[in-house]
């Protein structure tokens, strides 16, 4: 589609474009052709976005005029203008139009480095400081025969000297007392005065409010900042890969820029101005990546507020919740499903009673699962799973959905890390409240597991999920409720701080932008799911005895304590843990296939509803701008950062 549209709707080509700015500008002519006067060339060459954002002086575009009129005829052909547009659109084009500027004042064919030093002392401002030529820092840039060229690239060098040497001899001028600081507003001036073509006015601004007062080193370190700043975009993108939350500290920053480059690269200082400069004074902040683009993109426009994720509105937060939900249903069935024999052998092996004479009807796991398959079939395996599908959906959801609110709320605004009781809070918070929809569920399924051995041993007919339900009633289906808390509270208290853990700590997502993939994220729920399944295991015996109902000569139970106390005198202290290794094998895979479907859900059905972190700044990037428009935009900077008038 693009392809047809550009063949039907081609775009302009440089030519096209310069020709139709050309006419629509000219208003003079040479010998009878149009061509640009002095104020026509000003109204042609500005672009929009370049005058928009750099101040262009008339002075500037006298002085850019003189370089395109080769000729001297004080107006330009449109073959004058195109190779002016031409040379702007080069690499470095401000260095090469300086160097042709320089020549042709001094009525030359090549700067040479007499030229240099005349042309900026008949050039430079009236509050710019004097540049001295015969100081240390500048004269052996200049030495030699004073008629030599003095080549673009050899002048690039030259320039940057004349800037540091500019920022001392500004320093030296305002801490004219040697009080080894100077004042934000001298701090502006300064940097106005040396690093204006560098340096956005918004960052100029988050400087000088950073800055009560800076001392010389900090200035040199800023401006020594400034020359590495393509190492510095590097580790803000290898930053942003390996955070977890989109926001990056000044410790992890320092960390990757002592592993990614040498020593040398940056010094303790220059991270430390930089993150002043961007707006994080203090040092435990974590910021957006995009606060960084004051300081790499000079077109940046406004003032940075960046450090902390949007709040959501109620209807944007029952949205996301919804969301959540969603998901945690699809994964909470896969999970279910997934495991559900395992499930039916643990129950049936909690509630064999080992007091009752013939009731012995598995010796472990392994022999229940045989006798399942042998006397019911296969599908008896999955006896009672659509009531579980039905309710598990909500079940996981509601879990999954209040551990991710829980944690969402609990995390530290500015860094985004979360405490280990935290962790605990929301995992406990997620468990209790699952119960709302475990506990009926659990009850019919329970009931429906061991209706197969209820039937072998002659008891009652089978009944549906229905018929259930009906017979137990609203409160019915609620018995046992404190001992299903008893189990789903601590389990999802260790559960989910022991994921996060393990897949940060043991299998490394976040580490160098790791992504861990489905294995690790299934590995990751297995691992945790074991010591949390097995150690609640007593409570899980518990809720089992009291929601299945009691066949003749089968103790009765009034509650959590007397099921208990009647377990321990008539089965001991191992009937505790029956089903115990059933129910590890069951969980941790579950809980490993329900997290890991969930958080694949996540990613592959993405949605921000505005709580991502977000940049609330306009930047103009620089990609935005023609090579022409960049390169005048350059050169006029570079004329405004040397006090060329």
């Amino acid at each position: 589609m693009a392809a047809i549209f550009q063949t039907l709707f081609p775009a302009k080509t440089d030519l096209e474009t310069q020709q139709a700015t050309f006419a629509a500008h000219a208003t003079t002519n040479i010998k009878g052709e149009k061509a640009l006067s002095l104020a026509d060339f000003g109204r042609a060459i500005r672009p929009a976005v370049g005058h928009a954002l750099t101040p262009v002086t008339d002075d500037h575009i006298a002085l850019l005029f003189s370089v395109a009129d080769r000729e001297r005829r004080g107006a330009l052909s449109f073959a004058d203008f195109a190779d002016f547009q031409s040379l702007l659109a080069t690499p470095h084009a401000e260095f090469e139009i300086l160097n042709r500027l320089i020549a042709t004042s001094r009525k030359t064919a090549a700067a040479s480095p007499d030229d240099v030093k005349a042309f900026f002392a008949s050039h430079r401002s009236r509050s710019a400081a004097p540049i001295e030529f015969g100081s240390e820092s500048l004269r052996h840039f200049l030495a030699g025969p004073a008629k030599r060229a003095v080549s673009t690239a050899e002048l690039a060098e030259v320039v940057h000297a004349i800037q540091l040497e500019r920022v001392r001899l500004e320093y030296k001028r305002l801490d004219s007392r040697n009080t080894g600081s100077i004042s934000s507003e001298q701090l502006h001036t300064l940097l106005s005065q040396t690093a204006s073509h560098r340096l956005s006015p918004a960052l100029v601004s988050n400087i000088s409010a950073a800055f009560p007062k800076a001392s010389y080193p900090e200035i040199v370190a800023l401006h020594s900042l400034l020359n590495k700043l393509d190492a510095v975009t590097g580790i803000v993108h290898k930053a942003t890969e390996t955070s977890k939350n989109g926001l990056i500290s000044r410790a992890d920053f320092s960390s990757l820029a002592s592993k990614y480059f040498t020593y040398d690269s940056l010094t303790p200082l220059e991270i430390d101005v930089m993150f002043r400069s961007i707006g994080a004074k203090d040092g435990s902040v974590a910021i957006l990546p995009s606060a960084f683009d004051a300081l790499f993109n000079p077109s940046y426009n406004s003032a940075a507020e960046p450090t902390k994720p949007a709040e959501l509105s109620t209807t944007m937060e029952i949205a996301k919740s919804a969301y959540n939900f969603g998901l945690g249903s699809v994964a909470g069935a896969i999970g279910a499903t997934f495991v559900y024999p395992i499930d039916l052998v643990k129950t049936r092996m909690q509630n064999q009673r080992s007091k009752v004479v013939g009731q012995l009807l598995y010796n472990n796991s392994f022999d229940c699962f045989k006798k399942v398959v042998k006397n019911e079939g296969v599908l008896g395996l999955y006896r009672g799973l659509v009531p579980q599908l039905v309710g598990v959906a909500p079940e996981k959801a509601i879990k999954l959905t209040m551990n991710d609110l829980v944690r969402s709320h609990l995390k530290d605004k500015n860094t985004g890390e979360l405490p280990l009781w935290a962790e605990i809070l929301a995992g406990s918070s997620a468990g209790a409240s699952q119960v709302l929809f475990t506990n009926p569920l659990e009850i019919v399924k329970i009931r429906l597991q061991v209706q197969g051995e209820v039937a072998k041993s002659g008891g009652a007919p089978r009944q549906s999920a229905v018929s259930i339900v009906r017979q137990l009633g609203v409160f019915g289906l609620y018995k046992g409720v404190g001992a299903c808390l008893l189990r789903d509270i601590p389990f999802s208290g260790i559960y989910f701080p022991v994921y996060a853990h393990l897949k940060k700590d043991v299998f490394g997502e976040g580490h160098d932008g790791k992504k861990l993939s489905i294995v690790e994220l299934l590995s990751a729920g297995a691992l945790a799911g074991m010591p949390a399944a097995y150690l609640v295991t007593p409570a899980d015996v518990i809720k089992t005895r009291l929601q299945v109902a009691a066949r003749k000569g089968e103790s009765t139970y009034s509650g959590i304590t007397d099921a208990a106390v009647k377990i321990m005198r008539e089965e001991g202290p191992r009937a505790f843990f029956k089903g115990g290794v059933a129910r590890v094998f069951r969980s941790s895979p579950q809980f490993g296939a329900t997290l890991a479907s969930y958080e694949f859900l996540q990613k592959s059905l993405p949605i921000d509803f505005g709580d991502r972190p977000k940049d609330t700044n306009h930047v103009l990037a620089s990609s935005s701008l023609s090579a022409s428009e960049a390169g005048f935009r350059n050169t006029i900077r570079i004329l405004g950062d040397l006090r060329v008038n």
